[in-house]
């Protein structure tokens, strides 16, 4: 495996397919996985205290076989989101049963069922093989994959792939993931590298940044218009850091909710002017007795009309859940819109249902992006529009440290991972381009 990595590197750096090719695809690789067998290690303890650096391992793992329409990808770098803290931590439900379902659906994915997941929803890299069928992309193809993984057999996935019943997130609810130096992905998840950015820069935006795009932006989340007023819960993190930038190129006016001065500065940096600390602001949606207190919703609400002039918030870009979402219901304005697409302090959400009936407001969820809304997402990073949002990069070797980061939110934006990148800084075929946003793709570097 020493040898392929050293092989492949050398290979990706040359720039020549023929390069890529010749090295060919080795029978093992190292993936970073969480194991069958230890699905019950955190029994009896709180969500807090459940640590991934217990239950992410590096290890090696058999290359899986390249079925039609699929492609293996040598994985330069990847990222950390979110669900791979729940795969890691074995919650809400092991991940096992996602990849026991899907091994079951068809014998090209029995290959998923293993009594190990290899993990991670993001990656950047370049294409070290693919399978019949697959006529787009060619091996030496340098890529970022989305995650949408379709089977696009039902009728219903062909208006728009999100709805089709055998969609699924690929490194979350399919095996061969992201963090690790091979992954195994449909060839319809792939796109164009930016050619300006990093390795790790480009293997970051991925989820959070079509996720975000489908839910603010996209017909088929919030449909946002210039001079939108949107509340954005998380404004420096790893998806509300996309959607503050999404806000600010498309002309609407961002709220940014934060939790620290150094949180409200990196928002600053991006270019929003209207921000609130919640910290600085003390506010306590929830009291001990685990009731609402809606003097602390209107509270929030008097914040944002003093920041705005006047105006509550056209859309309400969610995603804390259970602690945010009655204050999201009641500080909407007439008719407005609250689209969620997560809840990472709780599933369950409650809210006071006549200010969402009687002031015709509008409840949207939202889940991850289609392809053509995460290739539109990726263009506008490609083009500079958009940039990374990340703050630190670990190697491969330390991804259960990065994912506890992340699950305990020591960090800001997007935390990556080097995976067969030798070094941060590598990657990039545009320099010139690149100076030219510099400034702009560093912002949250260090925070």
């Amino acid at each position: 495996m020493a040898d392929f990595a050293d092989q492949i590197r050398a290979a990706i750096a040359s720039n020549e397919p023929a390069a890529v090719a010749a090295v060919g695809v080795p029978d093992r690789y190292q993936g970073v996985v969480v194991r069958a067998d230890e699905v019950d290690m955190f029994a009896g303890l709180d969500t807090k205290d459940k640590d991934p650096r217990k239950s992410l391992h590096l290890q090696p793992v058999p290359t899986p076989e390249i079925g039609p329409g699929e492609a293996l990808i040598a994985v330069m770098a990847s990222a950390i989101n979110y669900n791979t803290v729940w795969t890691s931590i074995f919650e809400p439900v092991s991940t096992f049963s996602f990849l026991q379902r899907y091994g079951k659906s068809s014998s090209l994915a029995q290959k998923h069922d293993r009594p190990y997941h290899v993990v991670g929803s993001d990656l950047s890299g370049v294409v070290l093989a693919v399978g019949p069928g697959v006529t787009r992309w060619r091996v030496g193809d340098r890529v970022v994959a989305h995650c949408l993984s379709v089977e696009l057999e039902d009728p219903q996935g062909h208006d728009d792939t999100m709805m089709d019943p055998q969609q699924r997130i690929w490194g979350f609810e399919t095996n061969f993931g992201g963090l690790a130096e091979l992954a195994l992905v449909k060839s319809n998840q792939l796109m164009p590298k930016p050619e300006h950015l990093t390795w790790e820069e480009a293997a970051s935006p991925g989820l959070v940044n079509s996720t975000a795009y489908r839910q603010l932006v996209s017909h088929n989340g919030a449909g946002m218009k210039q001079g939108d007023v949107v509340l954005i819960w998380g404004a420096s993190g790893g998806l509300g850091g996309y959607a503050t930038q999404f806000a600010l190129n498309g002309g609407a006016i961002p709220v940014c909710v934060v939790s620290s001065p150094e949180k409200a500065e990196l928002c600053r940096r991006m270019g929003a002017e209207l921000i609130i600390d919640r910290s600085a602001e003390g506010y306590r949606f929830w009291s001990e007795n685990n009731t609402q207190d809606p003097r602390e919703w209107k509270r929030l609400g008097a914040k944002i009309r003093e920041l705005t002039g006047g105006e509550d918030p056209d859309i309400v870009f969610e995603h804390p859940g259970r602690e945010t979402f009655g204050a999201s219901v009641y500080v909407a304005k007439r008719g407005g819109t609250i689209v969620t697409c997560a809840s990472t302090s709780g599933f369950w959400h409650e809210y006071d249902n006549r200010y969402l009936w009687m002031n015709l407001k509008r409840i949207v969820g939202s889940h991850f992006a289609n392809y053509k809304e995460s290739w539109e997402a990726n263009r506008l990073v490609a083009k500079g529009a958009i940039h990374p949002t990340v703050s630190r990069v670990y190697p491969l070797a330390e991804t259960g440290q990065a994912a506890y980061d992340v699950h305990r939110n020591l960090h800001q934006g997007k935390v990556g991972v080097l995976c067969l990148a030798a070094s941060e800084g590598l990657g990039v075929l545009d320099h010139e381009f690149r100076a030219r946003h510099l400034q702009a793709i560093n912002r949250f570097r260090g925070a």
